[in-house]
């Protein structure tokens, strides 16, 4: 989000709006500032490399070993005890993450140019944690469809049977979009990213990514590998896009060895009183 623009209520509240607009986008799209950017970026690589090189491994062999019999194993499909799953699943669909996220980053625009002073810098830092997890999942989730129309691996039972090597590349055709899960790169690109913010809710984020993948698998919309392959996309495009924040000084700073840390935000109870100010008549 935008830096303080005024000591004082605005006088034209379209203008400040459109103002804080184009600052929050000037801001994310400048060149990298941050000193450390060179150790972060190693930092960064490393990473990826780890993690590329343990998930290609769990997804090859569970495509091996694991996936056909798995899905044998889960009900039917259209099964009616299960519309609670069915529900619960929706909570990892990238639709309506994104649209929460958007409309959040949209209260935040349209509430700034009633606050001045600590309680508008207040409200401009969380503003940037939101952006970073809106980007971090938009992020994950066009990689996700990139690499599922060019991977093109059909969901369980495509064909009329168990089949964990039926392939058909640039296809476009939603049968054929099984990996990476994108229900499971939208939960894994949000938890990684709220717990990279708020590292309390490290737990509660896991939680909810992996429900959300055991879910994929049981309703039969992706094989167990399809999931793993999710979680890595979702993780790795999070990571970057932290990067990218970090090495701008929004929301995280970079340390001596390339580690990416949060900085320190505005309290609950502080965004509570600028909530009270910005809605008062």
């Amino acid at each position: 989000m935008a830096t303080d623009i005024s000591g004082s209520h605005p006088r034209n509240y379209v203008t400040d709006v459109g103002l804080v607009a184009w600052q929050s986008v000037t801001r994310l799209v400048r060149a990298p500032s941050h000193s450390r950017c060179a150790e972060a970026r190693r930092a960064l690589a490393r990473r990826w490399l780890g993690l590329a090189v343990l998930t290609a491994f769990t997804i090859g062999i569970l495509m091996v070993a694991a996936d056909v019999a798995t899905i044998k194993l889960m009900p039917a499909r259209g099964t009616a005890s299960l519309w609670p799953l069915r529900w619960f699943t929706e909570l990892g669909k990238s639709t309506y993450v994104l649209w929460a996220l958007a409309g959040g980053l949209i209260v935040i625009l349209l509430m700034l140019p009633r606050l001045a002073g600590i309680s508008r810098q207040a409200l401009i830092a969380f503003g940037v944690r939101v952006q970073y997890i809106f980007f971090s999942v938009l992020t994950a989730v066009l990689c996700a469809e990139f690499l599922k129309y060019i991977i093109g691996r059909s969901r369980p039972f495509v064909g009329g049977e168990a089949n964990a090597f039926y392939f058909s590349h640039f296809a476009g055709n939603p049968a054929f979009e099984s990996l990476p899960s994108g229900h499971a790169t939208t939960a894994f690109a949000l938890a990684f990213a709220v717990s990279a913010v708020w590292r309390k809710t490290t737990l509660v984020m896991l939680v909810y990514a992996v429900l959300i993948c055991i879910s994929r698998v049981i309703l039969l919309a992706h094989h167990p590998s399809d999931v793993v392959g999710g979680a890595l996309t979702g993780v790795v495009c999070a990571m970057f896009v932290r990067y990218w924040f970090a090495a701008r000084r929004l929301g995280f700073s970079i340390g001596r060895d390339g580690s990416i840390e949060p900085l320190a935000g505005p309290s609950g109870a502080s965004l509570k009183r600028v909530a009270r100010q910005a809605l008062a008549p």
